[in-house]
């Protein structure tokens, strides 16, 4: 009687560390995206304008009604590589400085960064005008290495080049192939460097309360890290996963079994 008592025990104490990892398993509320999103129905975008930060390769071209008076002002278009279209321009461009200058012909050293390209557009064109090098001038201003890194719990992690102006973090994880099973969604770190100092975020991609925050939409260098969910993390250490402690708790309860006979 006192054998078949200890065995029920250890029966019930097996029945309970099934019942608890089972209740670790991911449920519905962690997993689906957005849960609230019917609050939004209707919600005005803002759009934010990307500035121009250290380290950016801008594509400045200038041009005006006669194009032979602007040639001066323009970097030679002429370089030939075995690049890519891309890398061949990204060659041409204009790199930001550390101290956040451009250098163009003639008109030499132009401030850059805290400005969004049209407002660089804007700043180059009433410096050739103002400056007497050209007249109704024409300025163009793209950024080639707009670029965000994706960490972590996602299908296909890496570096990743934009060429929009406005992306989502929705949107962004897309191009990593959206978030694995096991990735936390209650907890996405944004890295984001900001006039030379970092900003951290968490975001609960479950919700829908980051939606009005400036971290909303992607900026060009943001690295986006997807941490692993519980689940994940109790698998990766010595226990392992749910069938592993279903092993092990077998054979204790086979030993248990047989030296109690």
């Amino acid at each position: 009687m006192l054998k078949l008592k200890i065995v029920e025990t250890y029966f019930i104490f097996f029945i309970s560390i099934f019942c608890l990892f089972l209740s670790s398993c991911a449920s519905k509320k962690n997993v689906l995206y957005i849960q609230d999103i019917d609050k939004q129905d209707g919600r005005e975008l803002s759009y934010n304008t990307n500035k121009i930060q250290v380290n950016d390769i801008l594509a400045i071209k200038v041009s005006s009604l006669y194009p032979e008076t602007a040639i001066p002002y323009n970097f030679d278009n002429s370089l030939s590589t075995n690049s890519s279209f891309i890398e061949t321009l990204k060659l041409q461009g204009s790199l930001v400085s550390s101290e956040g200058y451009i250098i163009l012909p003639i008109i030499g050293s132009i401030k850059a960064t805290g400005k969004s390209t049209t407002e660089l557009e804007l700043h180059i064109k009433s410096i050739l005008e103002s400056g007497n090098y050209l007249q109704n001038a024409i300025v163009s201003v793209r950024i080639l290495n707009s670029k965000i890194t994706i960490l972590g719990e996602v299908i296909t992690p890496g570096t990743y080049t934009i060429t929009e102006q406005n992306i989502t973090i929705l949107q962004a994880l897309g191009y990593a192939g959206d978030l694995k099973i096991n990735a936390d969604r209650k907890d996405i770190l944004i890295i984001r460097d900001v006039d030379g100092k970092q900003l951290i975020k968490h975001i609960d991609l479950t919700k829908t309360d980051w939606f009005d925050s400036p971290f909303y939409f992607i900026k060009q260098n943001d690295v986006i890290v997807v941490n692993p969910n519980n689940t994940k993390i109790k698998s990766s250490g010595y226990i392992g996963n749910v069938g592993t402690v279903l092993t092990i708790a077998s054979i204790l309860l086979s030993t248990v079994v047989i030296l109690t006979r």
